[in-house]
């Protein structure tokens, strides 16, 4: 049997830890220092370090110093980490449809002011895909 390589299991062994993605929501929005992210995630200090250390190992952020003495750092978003805003933003949207059961504060908006939704589109025609309208052809690599 061969073995498939899987994206988007790959991708989880990056992201999908408890935390991670909460950590990532906070540097995409603004909050960059360690004792910001801290605050506003609820994550225990010792394993919000650990899944922002695993961010900077995969290129998703990268730790810039900021102050040489005492020696303080913080993150910034790479384009690998700016990517995963509408990946964020689409799970946003899923846990207030299906877990929370209604909308939470609006986080990003266009630049007219109207809150962002997010949806797939074909790269093609440009229309929006509906469940029905897609099938899929491969699994990591591997035709079906």
């Amino acid at each position: 049997m061969v073995a498939r390589t899987c994206s988007l299991a790959n991708a989880l062994g990056v992201i999908g830890e408890r935390w991670t993605l909460v950590a990532l929501r906070e540097v995409l929005l603004g909050q960059r220092r360690f004792d910001q992210i801290v605050a506003n995630t609820g994550a225990s200090r010792d394993i919000l370090a650990a899944r922002l250390r695993k961010l900077v190992e995969h290129g998703v952020l990268e730790k810039v110093r900021y102050e040489e003495h005492p020696p303080r750092y913080e993150y910034l978003p790479t384009e690998a980490g700016k990517a995963l805003r509408p990946i964020l933003h689409g799970l946003m949207q899923w846990g207030d449809k299906y877990v929370t059961g209604g909308p939470a504060p609006t986080v990003w908006e266009h630049s007219c002011g109207a809150e962002l939704h997010t949806t797939t589109v074909c790269a093609h025609c440009g229309e929006p895909a509906r469940s029905g309208d897609t099938k899929l052809l491969r699994l990591g690599g591997i035709p079906q």
